[in-house]
């Protein structure tokens, strides 16, 4: 109904404009009165047009109904406060939401608004030198909801993790597992203070690697040691004690065993994160090898097709980027004076192979830690011809996890972390799911896991999905007290609902669609969590106020219609979020 009041509108502005009255349209905002007794939806639009109008707003809203066709769904429209213009329905058009949400279960609210547009959401992407921990959870959470949203509303969605495989700190890995490697034989060897002192994952890779390969990878403590420089315990510089090490562990392995190592410590990472993320409902189409951009000379390439634009130009042996022509702060590096790609330079051959593989949207989930990174983004694709305005980077902020009133803190690279599979285990993968989306995105977030474990409406995923589970246990005593529910029946005699219980809940059923439609285009998963516990909130309150299974057979059955069609929508809004609907709590 939001669609046809918009063409009315819209008619009607269309022919104020051509009577002179005014010169442009604005955007119509069109949105759902919160009080019934303001009418079904209302429009500012007035209130807009007064300036261009000379007139006042109310005088505006006075005009615009004057020259609004009439429409039977529309049995009243008034003027309201400063000239706000308010559209009552007729009881019929809003009743008929139970029997379209019934008739079309599972998909009803999607959509084609989409028009089947090629996007890409690019979100997670930790790098694989340990296990997802909770911070990462927000993120995974987010772009899995966000991707099912914009699914939902008509478009065709990409979900991509991009492995950073490449780069220093996935040396630092493969030496630290190394060097637990030769622990692990019996080698006493000092652990840097830069390394990863994990106990549990990075120990179970070296002990894999003895159980393979023996004391294949064996070298003497003297011999590794020899001459680098000394660690921060020891008054030196822990970057370049990590630095010398890896040097060392190349040198004294060689390339193949080296790289055997490396890859252990990946592939076991990866492999762990792909199965921590499916079993928390996230899942991809893609999962992007940074080393892949190497390997098929897309570094290179980006490169050059900046330098043959003229936006390249070298200083003390360097490759430097002109970013600073297209609004970034400073110039950057991406080729170094040794050769060696920057990981900027990797990250401009990345974003151009995303549109050069045809998406024509694409949206990346970083974290908040990464703002800085945007501009030179955007400059490196716009100074490659591409649309910058077509890459979205929104940023999450990682959540704080709090226990007992306590915050938790987490490094990976000291091992003092939760992690993901332990928050599951912990508050279940339902509260998680949903906890990480309550807010918006780019909102502080305090992850309180004693609420999320409790059973009381104050979790609100739990009075969520107790509202589903209620449903579903009124309609099973339906039958054990041997009544029938005649769904067509209760179609004919919807106008019985007219207790206020029934015709807010009927209200908020109506909006359903729009608020779908909403989250999924504005990417604000938040706004369907906070519809969802609105409406379990109406619900409640109508279980709580009335009986469902009365004598009279008209009035159950339409009350019966009623709570289906509110089941549904909670079944379908949680399944959106990646949360279950439980028949029994």
């Amino acid at each position: 109904m939001k669609q046809t009041i918009e063409k009315l509108l819209n008619q009607a502005i269309d022919q104020l404009i051509a009577d002179s009255m005014i010169e442009t349209k604005p955007a119509l905002q069109i949105t759902r009165t919160k009080d019934a007794a303001h009418g079904d939806f209302t429009c500012n639009v007035a209130m807009m047009l007064a300036k261009q109008a000379g007139k006042s707003p109310r005088d505006v809203a006075q005009i615009i109904i004057d020259t609004l066709d009439t429409n039977e769904s529309i049995i009243k429209i008034e003027i309201a406060g400063p000239g706000f213009i308010n559209f009552f329905l007729a009881q019929e058009n809003t009743l008929s939401i139970i029997k379209n949400i019934l008739d079309k279960g599972d998909t009803f609210g999607q959509s084609d608004a989409g028009k089947k547009e090629k996007i890409q959401i690019e979100f997670v992407s930790a790098n694989p030198t340990g296990p997802l921990h909770v911070g990462h959870g927000r993120g995974a959470a987010y772009g899995a909801t966000l991707a099912s949203l914009m699914r939902a509303v008509g478009f065709d969605v990409d979900c991509e993790y991009y492995v950073n495989d490449a780069g220093r700190q996935m040396n630092i890995l493969a030496t630290s597992i190394w060097l637990r490697y030769l622990q692990e034989n019996a080698v006493d060897i000092p652990f840097p203070s830069n390394g990863y002192k994990s106990e549990e994952y990075i120990y179970d890779i070296a002990r894999s690697l003895k159980q393979k390969y023996k004391d294949n990878f064996v070298r003497t403590a003297e011999t590794v040691m020899r001459d680098i420089p000394a660690d921060e315990a020891e008054g030196g510089d822990k970057e370049i004690h990590i630095d010398a090490l890896i040097d060392r562990a190349k040198s004294l392995l060689g390339n193949e065993d080296y790289q055997t190592i490396f890859k252990a410590g990946l592939d076991t990472i990866i492999e762990d994160i792909r199965q921590d993320l499916e079993e928390f409902g996230v899942h991809y189409e893609h999962w992007y090898s940074e080393q892949s951009l190497a390997d098929r000379d897309l570094i290179n390439a980006a490169v050059k097709q900046l330098q043959d634009a003229g936006h390249i130009y070298e200083e003390k042996g360097a490759l430097w980027f002109r970013s600073t022509d297209f609004g970034d702060e400073k110039d950057r590096v991406v080729i170094r004076d040794n050769g060696q790609g920057t990981y900027f330079a990797s990250d401009i051959a990345y974003h151009l192979d995303k549109f050069d593989r045809g998406y024509n949207r694409v949206i990346n989930i970083w974290g908040a830690d990464h703002h800085g990174y945007v501009p030179r983004v955007k400059a490196a694709l716009t100074a490659l011809g591409k649309d910058e305005s077509k890459l979205d980077i929104l940023l999450v902020q990682f959540a704080n996890l709090y226990r007992h009133g306590e915050r938790v803190q987490m490094s990976t690279r000291s091992g003092s972390f939760v992690t993901l599979r332990e928050l599951r285990k912990e508050v279940g993968t339902d509260a998680a799911r949903f906890f990480y989306v309550m807010r918006k995105c780019e909102q502080h977030m305090d992850f309180d896991l004693d609420l999320a474990k409790s059973q009381s409406n104050d979790n609100p995923v739990y009075y969520i999905q107790y509202a589903h589970a209620r449903i579903c246990s009124v309609l099973a005593q339906l039958s054990e007290k041997q009544f029938n529910h005649d769904s067509e029946n209760g179609f004919r005699h919807l106008n019985l609902l007219t207790e206020k219980h029934e015709t807010d809940l009927i209200s908020k059923l109506d909006a359903y669609a729009d608020i779908l439609h909403k989250a999924a285009f504005n990417a604000d998963p938040h706004l369907l969590v906070h519809y969802l516990r609105e409406l379990a909130t109406l619900l409640h309150s109508y279980y709580n106020a009335h009986q469902f299974i009365i004598d009279d057979a008209n009035g159950r059955d339409a009350r019966f219609n009623l709570i289906s069609a509110t089941k549904q929508i909670l079944n379908n809004g949680l399944t959106l979020l990646g949360v279950s609907a439980p028949i029994k709590m």
